[in-house]
């Protein structure tokens, strides 16, 4: 099996969790043995999250989304932002606020669950008085996290230990972006993504009556 950053892979990852036996679980519940908390940090493209998101729910898999409230990258408020979390609900995935500290302002459009956006370590892992952070001692064991942050596995691919039911239970962040983008590295998929949104933007120039003539 290819280790690549894709979306073939990431089907294969959700199989594997499948075929170890996991439940997809959520924030707000006791780790259980055989609990997996899928969560999605979104930080640049809704576009890439609503296309992992269909993938998961076409195979029966269900995750955390968490989206920024405010963005340079994108627009919660936008015709496209809205569109992006009705997507997300309708297909059965649940929303958690991405904050950059010391924000801990919930959002109603979301429940009360956060993960920080580059956390530092002396917040990292703080708990909130309303609301319930993902990096908390509750859910966060070395052991039981795995990350893809910047297209690396800090500590190996985790497909085979999922289909052979090697954690006890396991919190697995993915980033959309890194997935649905091509590209052997993290430069080559942000350029990737960056192609992408241009001819996102020429065509709502175009919808704006814009001539590119």
């Amino acid at each position: 099996m290819s280790c690549g950053f894709d979306l073939g892979h990431y089907a294969e990852l959700l199989a594997s969790a499948q075929e170890g036996g996991y439940r997809f679980a959520d924030f707000g519940e006791e780790p259980q043995a055989g609990d997996l908390f899928l969560r999605h940090d979104v930080d640049l493209s809704l576009d890439a999250a609503v296309t992992m998101a269909e993938l998961e729910a076409s195979v029966g898999a269900r995750a955390w989304y968490f989206l920024m409230r405010e963005s340079i990258f994108y627009n919660l408020a936008s015709d496209e932002g809205e569109a992006a979390i009705a997507r997300l609900r309708e297909l059965g995935h649940r929303l958690g606020a991405h904050l950059v500290f010391p924000d801990t302002q919930l959002d109603d459009r979301m429940e009360p669950v956060i993960a920080w956006h580059n956390p530092d370590p002396e917040y990292m892992s703080a708990d909130l008085d309303d609301g319930i952070n993902v990096m908390s001692p509750r859910y966060f064991n070395p052991a039981r996290y795995r990350s893809d942050s910047n297209q690396h596995w800090r500590s190996g691919c985790p497909h085979d230990e999922l289909r052979d039911r090697a954690f006890p239970w396991l919190q697995l962040l993915i980033h959309p972006e890194i997935w649905v983008y091509d590209g052997d590295t993290m430069a080559q998929t942000m350029h990737s993504m960056l192609e992408d949104e241009k001819e996102r933007r020429l065509e709502q120039l175009r919808a704006d009556r814009i001539d590119l003539s």
